[in-house]
């Protein structure tokens, strides 16, 4: 079972249309809210764009040189559901996930994936040759991912640690994290590789919590974004 099975499969069977990440960049004033329904959604489109479009086997390497943001769920979800193993190295991966903004991040990689991060993920214009925008690429797949072949628990998944093992460190976390379920987690954690990510995206889905993320936090308004959001938990305030 893949990571993004053991861990999002829980939260779409106890309450698809609750909320599940809700981010804020204070850069440039966005608020974007997804589904826990619409975050698979993302996932699977992504999972299966990788299956069916780089002919993307289990194990093999993704990177992804991402910043926290909605659309970077969709990207990790979507590649660990294929059996991808994430990350930091775009040199001989199959495909590199990067920001439009900077996408000497993906070079060497077989493929790479401009990702825009446009607060309603709009498509992207004027792409240097070879290189394909995530959002318009993905929009045509289906909603739904049903993998070929199950994802196995010793399968690399994170930085040379395996599915089984990303699965019971986000747990873990989320335990020592004080994150409980249902809880609303306010925070404006880095998702670096492997700890950031663990910590500030994995932990809250293992314990079926939810994500408000500030991507570019402005201090003065965090007050406004706890009332606003009822949050109860926070990470890297």
């Amino acid at each position: 079972m893949s990571i993004t099975q053991a861990l999002l499969g829980p939260l779409l069977a106890s309450g698809a249309p609750k909320p599940l990440i809700t981010h804020y960049d204070d850069a440039t004033g966005a608020r974007i809210e997804l589904s826990r329904a619409t975050t698979a959604n993302w996932a699977a489109k992504t999972a299966n764009w990788l299956v069916d479009e780089v002919d993307l086997e289990p194990g093999a390497p993704v990177a992804v040189s991402l910043p926290a943001h909605w659309q970077t769920v969709g990207v990790l979800l979507g590649s660990w559901w294929a059996g991808a193993h994430v990350t930091d190295e775009a040199g001989g991966a199959e495909v590199a996930f990067a920001p439009a903004a900077d996408l000497a991040r993906g070079e060497g990689a077989h493929t790479v994936a401009a990702v825009g991060l446009d607060p309603l993920g709009a498509p992207l214009r004027e792409l240097p040759t070879g290189v394909v925008d995530y959002v318009s690429d993905i929009r045509v797949h289906g909603d739904d991912f049903s993998p070929i072949s199950p994802v196995a628990g010793g399968s690399p998944a994170l930085l040379g640690m395996s599915v089984d093992e990303v699965v019971e460190r986000a747990r873990r976390r989320a335990g020592e994290l004080g994150i409980g379920r249902d809880d609303r987690v306010l925070s404006t954690l880095d998702w670096t590789l492997p700890g950031g990510v663990v910590d500030g995206l994995l932990a809250v889905l293992a314990a079926e919590a939810a994500l408000v993320h500030c991507t570019n936090p402005d201090v003065s308004r965090l007050d406004k974004r706890r009332a606003d959001e009822r949050t109860t938990v926070e990470l890297g305030l």
